[in-house]
């Protein structure tokens, strides 16, 4: 398995298939590099380089005691760029992995990044405070940490079978095989990176990150994300960017990049090739 070490004892697994320009893909929480598989195929065919690593403490990445917040994310992922030689780059996150693309780019990754997307993704911050009035109360992410720690596997079944990918609306085209594979990526990782990494994606202000990024950046957010409220997020985000370009879609979950790989996808190749 290709394997960087980032410092002793942290092994970030990754995949890096293909030729031409870099696209490196920053999954959400709890999930791993495989959550991209129709993006990865999609754009290895469309002549890209496509990268996708395991953030440390899940997937097939080492499951260390530390590390679990957006700083230590982001220099893994600086680590990654670098041993790969990566210019030119478009990194692409979803959710947790959207703030993940936030810091890198804004703290290390200008010299090496030609664009940015962030899909339903986190920034600029998801809990209510003073300043962000609109945000989830505490209390939501305090009921994460009591379900997993309770029982990380029910909770794991119960998030993608409800509200990641929109299984609980009336009408909805409901995958079990979606579902066990959530459930698969989710419990490969670590509980206790899993519980750290709650903070990390709802109490991490990225809004001088946003400020910082000068790259173009699409902003890419369905209407309906159960998980990570448009209003709060993509809405507030490009008003932060200086050079950034939203789209919102109607109806669309917060795990459309699965749900809705085609469109997504050719939109993201539109952006790429702009």
């Amino acid at each position: 398995m290709p394997i960087l070490t980032v410092q002793p004892g942290v092994d970030i697994f990754y995949k890096d298939w293909g030729t031409g320009q870099p696209v490196v893909f920053h999954h959400g929480w709890p999930l791993s590099a495989d959550d991209w598989d129709a993006q990865m195929l999609f754009f290895l065919h469309q002549g890209y380089r496509v990268i996708a690593h395991d953030r440390r403490g899940h997937g097939r990445s080492s499951q260390v005691a530390d590390g679990h917040d957006m700083d230590t994310y982001a220099a893994d992922v600086a680590a990654l760029a670098a041993a790969l030689d990566l210019r030119e780059a478009i990194h692409v996150g979803h959710s947790t992995g959207g703030g993940e693309v936030a810091r890198y780019v804004a703290r290390h990754g200008q010299d090496r990044v030609a664009k940015a997307v962030l899909i339903g993704a986190v920034p600029p911050i998801m809990v209510r405070t003073a300043a962000n009035p609109g945000g989830l109360p505490i209390a939501v992410f305090d009921g994460f940490r009591a379900a997993l720690a309770a029982n990380r596997a029910q909770f794991f079944r119960d998030v993608p079978a409800g509200p990641f990918y929109g299984f609980n609306r009336e009408g909805a085209a409901v995958s079990p095989g979606v579902i066990d594979n959530w459930w698969r990526q989710g419990m490969m990782g670590s509980a206790q990176a899993h519980y750290d990494c709650i903070k990390a994606f709802s109490e991490t202000d990225f809004t001088e990150d946003l400020r910082a990024i000068a790259v173009p950046t699409l902003v890419l957010h369905g209407d309906d994300d159960q998980i990570v409220p448009v209003a709060d997020a993509a809405e507030l985000s490009i008003k932060l960017l200086r050079n950034g370009t939203l789209k919102i879609y109607p109806g669309y979950p917060h795990g459309m990049c699965t749900t809705h790989a085609e469109t997504i996808n050719a939109d993201l190749l539109r952006f790429f090739r702009s």
